[in-house]
């Protein structure tokens, strides 16, 4: 008695993958085209600022630089009870009013005083930075 061997069966089913492979390949290029493919994705700048809560209340933010420093050309903070302040120096000096702003020098130092207004319990500062190419990015969003 001998076995019977068919290779015809397996010549049929890598035929019947390659075909769907295909298949799948055409419908992807065919998708891309239809749709489109995203074309001016923004890069994310990194620039840091650090924060910490003292023990008299005030807020100190310490502005660390980063590889996208050259391009900041401003930043504002908003502070617990959501006033806007601005830097109007290099040395870190912050206003709340105005419209001449300058960027910080790394290692600046900016303090916002406690206020009553603000909430007893965890303080939220946000800082949001401009840079020279028009883009507005969330540097520090952080709760103390």
């Amino acid at each position: 008695m001998g076995f019977w061997r068919n290779d015809k069966a397996v010549s049929a089913v890598i035929g019947t993958i390659l075909l769907v492979a295909i298949t799948v390949i055409i419908a992807a290029v065919i998708a891309m085209y239809a749709f489109g493919v995203p074309t001016n994705l923004a890069k994310t700048k990194v620039v840091a600022i650090t924060a910490q809560l003292e023990n008299s209340g005030e807020i100190v933010l310490i502005y660390q630089g980063g590889q996208d420093d050259q391009s900041l050309s401003s930043i504002r903070i908003t502070a617990p009870d959501g006033t806007m302040w601005h830097p109007i120096d290099s040395s870190g000096t912050l206003t709340d009013s105005g419209t001449t702003y300058a960027k910080p020098d790394i290692g600046a130092v900016m303090k916002l005083s406690p206020c009553t207004c603000w909430p007893a319990s965890q303080k939220h500062v946000q800082v949001v930075g401009t840079f020279t190419d028009g883009v507005d990015q969330v540097i520090l969003d952080n709760y103390l």
